[in-house]
């Protein structure tokens, strides 16, 4: 929601917000849908890019076996990794303000 609502100081910043979960497609569209979310969420149900960053949660189990711990990545033009932001718990997110400044913007 934070990112929604800073939408204007990313693209001022030449940032694209782009949100990976390991949620189902289906679940992302309602997510989006019930939240006014309109910047892209990616669906990574297998957790592959969230294994390709060693972002996994090695720890959960059941329903949440494949959440990644959450984490910020500044990914460049190039396709190379700018920065990365990242928090000991999961309830802690990144503003926008962190996430602009990282990105050297």
């Amino acid at each position: 929601m934070e990112l929604q609502s800073n939408l204007a100081a990313f693209r001022k910043a030449g940032i694209q917000p782009v949100a990976v979960s390991y949620d189902s497609v289906d679940v992302l569209k309602r997510f989006a849908k019930d939240r006014d979310i309109t910047y892209p969420l990616l669906a990574d149900p297998e957790s592959r890019a969230i294994n390709a960053f060693k972002i996994r949660n090695t720890a959960a189990r059941g329903r949440t076996a494949g959440i990644p711990h959450p984490g910020t990545f500044i990914i460049g033009k190039d396709g190379r990794i700018v920065a990365r932001l990242a928090h000991d718990g999961y309830r802690e997110r990144h503003t926008s303000a962190q996430i602009i400044e990282a990105a050297g913007k």
